[in-house]
């Protein structure tokens, strides 16, 4: 099919009731979605000056490792409205994914997924399917801080911040008191990642403390998720951390009878982003295949963001009567009394129907709704902790060695350490289990070791000094450095997690 997307970015006369957005095409089927999105909000009325940026693909292969320019960040931090198609990252190259780098670099905290079942117009094994998933947007694994420290071992830091974890806590709950929903639960694996996951349980509870008509409860996310896809009306508002968020939201979408339904909103102090949770599918790009409902639900979360709750409704009216006529694209008709239509055909009788309310599901309002907007100020997002006292005990130098016996390493490690009176040898892991002293001849070893250090005297300290002193005589044992992590107490509670074994 032929697009002409500019036609339909003619930029409304710019009157105190057009908001302006910014409007990216993307690739693969994202130009025929946006397409059909744009005529169905055209021909609803909603009062937007779009903007039109390239990202994507394009950019990418043009030589921008960032798949976006500096006039497109200047339209997003002018009109601080994104409605974007899904667009592809090309393997391989060094390439970033501009999703991640669009949210990270515009603060946007909260990404805010509902997953609703529309049984029985669409096919589902949970017809009565109504949640939301508040996912953690800028930190976690997503940071994409990777590198490969040996031959065999490749590291990427995770790093969860309390500020982070206090923002989409506080939104979570926010949220479900401003949407009219009863309970949050918080999904975590805080029994094995007691520090950075135990971080997020420890800020849920003080937050949520602070919500006493809002249950909370909180799941290990293994069983979670067990509990999740067998039964899904347990939920209301669910809040996790980022990579947890990214894999539940998907699954849970799956789950409604396709993740091509589902779209989603990217919400930050100054700027809002909102899209469909699905790729660029390009296997079926230009065939007049793909579904724009998930795109289309972003934008009408957009409008109700920019406060224009009439047409929000009127659209999602109509979207949920066409449902009922049993006009759907291929991806999601399983009725034989339904009727299967192309992307384009699908916007007409979308539009076809603006006006009109389902007469199975319940009608949708907006009046009353408090939209996927930042905390206000009466609620701080979150709360600068007041300096704590800091205190280096030791050190973890790890170390690129071919395999061996732990029992040798820690002999080569002895006269270096004898040389620095400060600090001793307490243990040596491999993948984090211990393996020196006492280890099992049972553990497998890679050609990566973790050496701790700590003071000699049991609650000393030692300094910067030191530790650079210890480095040096390392290396001049010819012991391959990789990096070094700091063991510190900050008001005198330990800041590093035991070993393995330990």
């Amino acid at each position: 099919m032929n697009f002409e997307p500019h036609s339909l970015l003619q930029p409304a006369p710019h009157t105190n009731l057009a908001t302006p957005i910014t409007v990216a095409y993307g690739d693969g089927i994202g130009p025929e979605i946006m397409v059909a999105t744009l005529r169905i909000l055209t021909a609803a009325g909603a009062r937007i000056a779009p903007e039109q940026i390239d990202i994507g693909e394009k950019i990418y292969l043009a030589g921008n490792s960032a798949g976006i320019e500096d006039s497109a960040w200047e339209s997003l931090r002018r009109t601080k409205v994104f409605l974007k198609a899904p667009i592809t990252t090309p393997s391989g190259g060094g390439y970033k994914s501009l999703n991640v780098t669009v949210r990270k670099t515009l603060g946007l905290y909260a990404n805010v997924r509902p997953c609703v079942s529309y049984a029985p117009f669409v096919q589902t094994l949970h017809p009565k399917m109504d949640l939301v998933i508040v996912r953690e947007n800028e930190e976690d694994l997503y940071a994409g801080i990777e590198h490969r420290q040996t031959d065999e071992v490749f590291q990427c830091l995770k790093l969860i911040t309390r500020p982070g974890c206090e923002k989409i806590v506080r939104y979570a709950f926010e949220y479900a008191k401003n949407n009219g929903r009863k309970k949050v639960t918080c999904m975590i694996k805080d029994n094995i990642m007691k520090m950075t996951d135990g971080l997020f349980t420890s800020v849920f509870e003080e937050i949520g403390a602070q919500y006493p008509d809002i249950q909370r409860d909180r799941f290990i996310i293994d069983i979670g998720a067990a509990k999740l896809a067998t039964r899904p009306e347990m939920f209301d508002v669910i809040v996790t951390p980022n990579l947890y968020g990214d894999i539940l939201s998907d699954i849970a979408a799956e789950m409604t009878g396709s993740v091509g339904l589902a779209g989603s909103a990217n919400i930050g102090e100054h700027v809002a982003m909102f899209e469909a949770i699905h790729g660029s599918a390009p296997d079926i790009a230009g065939k007049d295949l793909a579904n724009p409902s998930g795109l289309l639900l972003g934008a009408v979360m957009m409008l109700v963001h920019i406060g224009q709750h009439d047409v929000a409704a009127k659209i999602h009216n109509a979207w949920l009567a066409t449902l009922e006529a049993g006009i759907q694209t291929a991806d999601v008709l399983h009725s034989k009394d339904g009727r299967a239509v192309g992307t384009a055909a699908f916007a007409d009788e979308v539009i076809s129907r603006l006006g009109q309310t389902p007469k199975q599901f319940k009608p949708v309002t907006y009046a009353e709704s408090k939209p996927a907007q930042p905390v206000a100020a009466a609620a701080p997002l979150y709360t600068r902790a007041a300096p704590m006292k800091k205190a280096l005990v030791g050190v973890d130098i790890f170390l690129h060695a071919r395999p061996l016996s732990p029992e040798y390493l820690a002999q080569l490690l002895h006269s270096p350490t004898q040389q620095q009176s400060a600090v001793k040898l307490q243990m040596i892991t491999n993948r984090g289990v211990k393996v020196w002293p006492h280890g099992f001849a049972e553990t497998f070893c890679t050609d990566h070791w973790r050496c701790r250090f700590v003071a000699t005297h049991s609650e000393g300290t030692i300094s910067q000094h030191d530790i650079v002193a210890l480095l040096a005589a390392l290396t001049e044992a010819g012991l391959d450095v990789i990096k070094t992590e700091n063991l510190c107490t900050f008001d005198g509670q330990r800041g590093f997690a035991l070993g393995q074994g330990q």
